[in-house]
């Protein structure tokens, strides 16, 4: 079983769709956006395979499907920590699915603490902005 976490909280799946389906898109951490330029049309939600707490390049994969034009839902899955969580926010993730494993040694509290994303952004504070989106 998995675990989703949005800034809200922990709840269950809500994508009935299936992964297999054309809106939706598994990637791995290591995906050219090059290469999905004429594949973002009529996807609904991506998700981006973290293999390691330590590999970010989730993180930055992300990013670029966003300045790409990427306006779906974007889910983070895998090995990602509640450290992590605001990262992922700012990067783009709208959520993150971890297991019941990770989700029994970080609870919902350590995740929550980390919701409040937007208003620790040091980088957009000294440009004068507000987060990224």
């Amino acid at each position: 079983m998995t675990v989703i976490v949005t800034d809200a909280g922990f709840g269950s799946e809500t994508w009935t769709t299936g992964f297999e389906a054309s809106t939706a898109l598994d990637l791995t951490s290591d995906t050219d956006p090059a290469t999905l330029a004429d594949r973002l049309a009529g996807v609904e939600l991506i998700r981006i395979d973290f293999p390691s707490f330590a590999d970010g390049r989730g993180f930055t994969l992300a990013r670029q499907l966003r300045l790409m034009g990427y306006g779906g839902r974007l889910r983070a899955k895998g090995h990602v920590l509640a450290d992590q969580y605001a990262m992922a926010r700012r990067t783009g993730f709208d959520e993150v699915e971890i297991s019941d494993e990770l989700a029994a040694r970080q609870p919902q509290e350590q995740w929550l603490a980390r919701s409040q994303w937007g208003a620790h952004n040091y980088q957009a504070r000294l440009r004068g902005g507000s987060a990224a989106r």
